[in-house]
């Protein structure tokens, strides 16, 4: 079990991965108070991991086991140790029969270690257990020799510890109070202050996903800054991000008549289809109904007429007449409706066997494509053109003093002079549109055409501004960011950084340890992953070491599974049993009690607590202290 701040990974020593990777999280949604007590929940009242459906609508009901790296709520722990054991299968009564190796902090104090075997010994019942720190499994996995500098870059805390000959010098480790949490909350408020108009879509889980695709360590972070600080080097690089656009609620209103009659359709269907379902239901209960009268039916005919009296007194049938007038009834309200439904079924094939109207299918062809799209572009504005022609004339008609309604009265006149005859021939026809307020509306052909060019396009028209106003861009934040590994004071951190640490840590050993420790720097964790981080390490040792010393800086296999492979191969190996912490152990050594083995912990037993002798007389040490308390 590989237990980090972040994550949780767990699975057999037999796997090859892990069986179950999920967040260390787990939320309580509050209660629907539109619901009564005694209707069944909608979501589970407690979620884990995994099992959380939306992160943000519970992200101020989150609750998680540890304080920075270290497990202190055991109470979150318990739950956790529950979601873990059901998805593993493990179903045996009253215990968990198998030995566990489990990650823990570097240094975890005794007293976390002592709460976490008491829950494993007493709450689960578990054989054995073996505790060992996970940058030390990551770099025994990744067979790099037994000396080298450890960078573990986590979720909450960078630790650096020296490895010198298969020992860890744990006096000489440091630690830096700044991982991925804190970048995540730095990104996060970055992006809000820049764009304060779309704070709501800023969400912890969207910046959380920038820093793990989008953010990368700068080589050189001033030459960085000075790089976009052109407006052209911006304009290139610049990486744009798309937030969902939520069309506002008065979209509807916008609807083209077609689109409307369209909605209209659907709706009707889906009226359609609940009517059907509840023909059907009403069928089968009459249907049902009829057996049971008919069964009554056939029992009078029978001769039976005891069981006969005795079986319509509870269905309310006065008499056998009264029973056949209900069979009948049935019958007929049953054939109607199979005739309903027959008719509905019917309506619904036709509708659905008329043809989709007609989509335009653009080409492949990347150039042929732009071409379609401009011709489809001035196909559209020709119609939008003559529609507006088309208004702008009829308006023009319902004023006075314009050309085009001192025509329409001088045609009217004409036709005055005309006499009764008018409309006999099919030229009248022309006249009548000519002065006709209404012979200028959208035709029907224009109007379907309008739409069909409308929706091509939206599908293949580039966004559009409106669209591009919801864009995130990003410039220097990417850069920025990962820069408080080596700058924690940009967050307010008033510690020293990763390079600075590192240096300082140098000098505590000789120079010849130096030079070991610093030809073999290894890199781990999941905060590591962001490109460029190991070239600039690189540049930072180049910088601090003596001119022309060498350096070397590896980086793990699988920063982020690392750990859990070397878990794996140590529970695995033959020795494996020999570093357990059995149930004998835990009751005659204590719960704080570490077997120690080449990826553990040093254990230090705790000193025992100073009893304060000033206050008990001399000479009567079997006196027994009492507290008095007055409540007045």
């Amino acid at each position: 079990m590989n237990k980090r701040s972040y994550q949780c990974r767990v699975g057999w020593s037999i796997s090859e991965e892990p069986h179950l990777i999920f967040k260390n999280l787990i939320a309580r949604p509050r209660k629907d108070r539109c619901k009564k007590d005694a209707e069944p929940p909608v979501t589970p009242p407690i979620q884990i991991g995994n099992d959380i459906i939306n992160i943000e609508a519970v992200r101020f009901q989150l609750k998680t086991q540890f304080d920075k790296n270290v497990v202190t709520h055991f109470e979150v722990q318990e739950q956790v140790c529950d979601y873990i054991f059901s998805h593993l299968g493990i179903d045996s009564e009253g215990a968990v029969n198998h030995p566990i190796v489990m990650t823990e902090a570097f240094v975890t104090p005794n007293y976390s270690r002592q709460l976490m075997s008491e829950l494993l010994f007493e709450g689960y019942g578990i054989p054995a257990v073996s505790y060992g720190v996970d940058s030390l499994f990551s770099f025994y996995k990744n067979d790099i020799g037994d000396t080298a500098l450890l960078v573990n870059c986590g979720y909450h805390t960078i630790h650096i510890i020296p490895v010198i000959k298969g020992k860890v010098i744990a006096e000489h480790a440091r630690r830096i109070n700044l991982g991925g949490s804190e970048m995540i909350f730095y990104l996060h408020k970055l992006l809000q202050l820049k764009y304060p108009v779309h704070v709501n879509a800023i969400t912890m889980s969207r910046a959380e996903e920038i820093l793990q695709e989008h953010c990368s360590v700068a080589l050189d972070y001033k030459e960085e800054i000075t790089k976009w600080a052109n407006a052209d080097y911006y304009d290139a690089n610049v990486k744009k991000l798309q937030l969902p656009v939520i069309q506002s609620s008065s979209s509807s209103s916008t609807l083209t008549a077609e689109q409307q009659k369209e909605r209209k359709k659907e709706m009707a269907k889906r009226l359609l289809e609940i009517n059907a379902r509840k023909r059907e239901e009403r069928l089968a209960e009459d249907e049902e109904q009829l057996n049971q009268l008919l069964a009554l039916h056939e029992i009078m005919e029978d001769g039976d007429t005891d069981e006969f009296d005795e079986a319509i007194r509870d269905l309310d049938i006065k008499s056998f007449e009264d029973l056949q007038r209900q069979i009948s009834n049935k019958q007929m309200r049953i054939e109607k409706n199979k005739q309903r439904i027959a008719a509905a079924a019917n309506a619904e094939e036709s509708v659905d066997a008329r043809p989709p109207p007609g989509r335009f299918q653009p080409p492949t062809d990347p150039d042929a494509f732009q071409i379609w799209l401009n011709d489809t572009r001035t196909k559209y504005r020709e119609l939008m053109a003559r529609r507006e022609a088309r208004r702008a004339r009829r308006a023009a008609m319902v004023r006075r003093r314009t050309a085009a309604a001192a025509e329409r009265m001088r045609v009217i006149s004409r036709l005055a002079a005309a006499g009764d005859d008018f409309g006999n021939h099919d030229s009248d026809w022309d006249a009548y549109k000519s002065i006709s307020r209404e012979a200028d509306s959208d035709s029907e052909a224009d109007g379907e055409r309008l739409v069909e060019l409308e929706e091509v396009l939206r599908e293949y028209e580039p966004i559009p501004a409106k669209h591009r106003e919801r864009q995130l861009h990003l410039a220097i934040e990417p850069f920025r960011v990962p820069e408080l590994m080596f700058q924690p004071s940009m967050l307010g951190n008033l510690e020293a950084g990763l390079a600075e640490t590192m240096e300082y840590l140098f000098k505590h050993f000789t120079p010849e340890e130096q030079l070991l420790l610093a030809n073999n720097v290894f890199i781990t964790g999941g905060s590591s992953q962001f490109p460029g981080l190991k070239e600039r390490l690189e540049r930072e040792l180049l910088e601090m070491r003596p001119f022309k010393s060498t350096h070397k800086v590896v980086m793990a296999k699988n920063p982020s599974l690392d750990a859990w492979y070397g878990a794996r191969d140590f529970a695995s190996s033959n020795a494996f049993e020999n570093f357990c912490i059995t149930k004998e152990d835990y009751l005659e050594m204590g719960g704080e009690y570490l077997k120690e083995h080449y990826a553990s912990n040093p254990y230090f037993k705790s000193p025992a607590p100073i009893v304060d002798t000033t206050l008990v007389p001399a000479g009567d040490s079997n006196v027994i202290k009492e507290e008095v308390i007055v409540d007045c």
